[in-house]
């Protein structure tokens, strides 16, 4: 068993870089809204960023089961620093298609950064966790989850007031300093062994998953996808064009909502009735939670039509959502270290990500496709189809079980 150490300095590497995730988004979308880009446009810039996030976490799981988890974690630290001061390089006098094409490359590179950074603390608590200790696990994941949403709705915050108080080019400097200062830390404390698999693993192995993992995987993907349908174009553009907001009142919003979802998220455990096997009723929570999830987007889309104000209806919705979605994704994050077996964790959790990442990529393309073709309506009843799915595949779960004794799964 791994001490508790290790997983503190993991989980602080983590946050520490999760701040600068947050920050660096702002900072894009602020400084290049300035320079006059369209809102497809910037998040167009974005793309390449979720793209390189189901590679990463399919590939990076199974580099962290072969080397051990402090490569995957060392390597994502120094690609942010990298992708940092590749900014940073970015000369105003290029035209706006060489801008963007450099823009989107350093943004790939920091997508890759931050799946690799976030895979290696996700697996890092099934390693200083009991196999049977269900609650213990819930508990800690939630804490985890919670609190790396809640850092990076505070890092758009962070990215606001670097940009205005150090501009452009030297808040990219300032947090890649933080960064190098973050993984040397880890290079002298972190133990070599953390997440290594004790048999070879080969690499066909990223794909031969069990029926469970198979299963919660391709629910995630549909999760997440249907968040970020509105999520990332659809209710930003809303609240500006529709509503009337300052791009201040969006930012604001967007990152309350972040930071409240993570609170929520961090109390799941204390929401969500408890089985002694670990399994059963927080199956049935995920069950469950789908279905509200996609109930709450039709509602907003019914409350708009039939006249109620289309910020009270947008924002008093979005907040139920938050609350569902941020219980449901924990109960998630929970199932899969509890299905996985620690000796494949990294293994696992990076294909389960990959889904997520996937899942991410889609809804992003989604979002400003709906939003185009039939505005936030689209967008909304595209999550509630998606989350309905969500649902119908996390049916299948039930009387899915986990052979502790035997170390693998079993239907």
């Amino acid at each position: 068993m791994v001490d508790i150490r290790n997983y503190a300095i993991v989980t602080s590497a983590y946050w520490g870089f999760t701040l600068t995730d947050g920050a660096l988004r702002m900072l894009v979308l602020l400084h290049f809204h300035t320079l006059g880009y369209s809102p497809l446009e910037l998040a167009f810039l974005f793309m390449l960023y979720e793209f390189f996030g189901v590679v990463t976490n399919l590939v990076g799981g199974w580099i962290g089961s072969r080397f051990g988890l402090r490569i995957t974690l060392y390597a994502g630290l120094s690609l942010q620093v990298f992708a940092l001061w590749l900014l940073s390089q970015l000369d105003p006098a290029w035209s706006k298609a060489a801008s963007v094409a450099f823009v989107v490359a350093a943004q790939g590179l920091s997508g890759i950064a931050k799946d690799l950074t976030k895979m290696s603390s996700k697996s890092a608590i099934k390693l200083v966790v009991p196999d049977d200790a269900h609650s213990a696990l819930f508990k800690w994941v939630a804490v985890l989850t919670g609190s790396k949403n809640a850092l990076k709705g505070a890092g758009f915050f962070m990215g606001g007031l670097l940009l205005a108080v150090l501009g452009f080019e030297l808040s990219l400097w300032a947090m890649a300093a933080a960064l190098v200062f973050i993984l040397g830390a880890s290079v002298l404390f972190l133990q070599s062994e953390l997440g290594k698999s004790k048999a070879k693993v080969k690499f066909t192995q990223i794909f031969s998953k069990s029926r469970a993992i198979n299963l919660l995987s391709a629910a995630r993907f549909f999760l997440f996808g249907a968040r970020d349908v509105w999520f990332v174009v659809g209710v930003p553009i809303f609240l500006y064009d529709v509503v009337g907001w300052t791009f201040t009142e969006v930012g604001g919003f967007m990152a309350a909502w972040v930071i409240g979802y993570g609170v929520v998220q961090a109390a799941a455990p204390g929401m969500v009735k408890r089985s002694a096997d670990g399994l059963t009723s927080e199956t049935r929570a995920a069950q469950f939670g789908a279905f509200v999830l996609a109930a709450i987007p039709v509602g907003i889309v019914l409350a708009i039509q039939s006249g109620l104000d289309p910020a009270m209806a947008v924002v008093g919705g979005l907040a139920l959502f938050g609350i569902a979605f941020a219980v449901n994704s924990s109960v998630h994050s929970y199932l899969i270290l509890t299905f996985t077996d620690s000796d494949k964790v990294a293994l696992n959790v990076g294909f389960y990500y990959m889904a997520n990442a996937g899942g991410r990529l889609v809804g992003s393309l989604l979002s400003g496709l709906s939003y185009q073709l039939w505005g936030l309506s689209g967008c909304l009843l595209t999550a509630s189809a998606l989350l309905a799915i969500a649902g119908l595949i996390t049916i299948l779960l039930s009387g899915e079980r986990r052979d502790v004794g035997a170390g693998h799964l079993t239907d």
